[in-house]
């Protein structure tokens, strides 16, 4: 008896769910800036730069830098405002977007987005020692981006 084919929106919501989900352990590029929206919730901004140091097959030292720039939102937010400066070194933790611009010359560049779900303080606040202790004082969870990103019951309501 031939096979029956299941239909591709009944095989996919059979599968695991994506995942969409990066960790980067670096220094702040800036200081955070907190704005709020038109509804009242605040959210943080703020750069990530994460170095890597590697040897050429010449024997020449390199570094390489990625730099990622990083939204919290509400809660979350208000905490990373608080808390982070410019130098501190902190473990973010969230959902990667990346995106390309034309720049004020003319040429495309292209850029690394991370909607923080967790951060983690670490050393002191702007790299000298003080400031908030080595772990954040805010338990992140689901519902820091709860106002701005739509909830789906299942695979079959998502909307592509």
């Amino acid at each position: 008896m031939p096979r029956k084919h299941r239909s591709r929106r009944k095989a996919r919501s059979r599968r695991e769910a994506d995942v969409n989900k990066i960790i980067v352990i670096g220094h702040l590029g800036r200081d955070p800036e907190m704005r709020y929206t038109p509804n009242g919730q605040a959210v943080t901004s703020f750069s990530v730069a994460s170095s890597r140091r590697y040897t050429t097959s010449a024997g020449e030292q390199k570094e390489e830098t990625e730099w990622f720039n990083v939204s919290a939102w509400g809660k979350l937010g208000e905490t990373c405002n608080q808390y982070l400066a410019k130098g501190r070194q902190v473990y973010v933790e969230g959902r990667l977007s990346s995106r390309s611009y034309e720049a004020r010359d003319g040429t495309t560049r292209f850029s690394n987005d991370i909607s923080l779900t967790d951060v983690q303080f670490l050393g002191g606040r702007g790299g000298d020692g003080d400031g908030a202790p080595a772990s954040a004082p805010y338990e992140s969870g689901a519902g820091a981006m709860a106002d701005e990103a739509p909830e789906f019951d299942s695979v079959d309501d998502l909307p592509f």
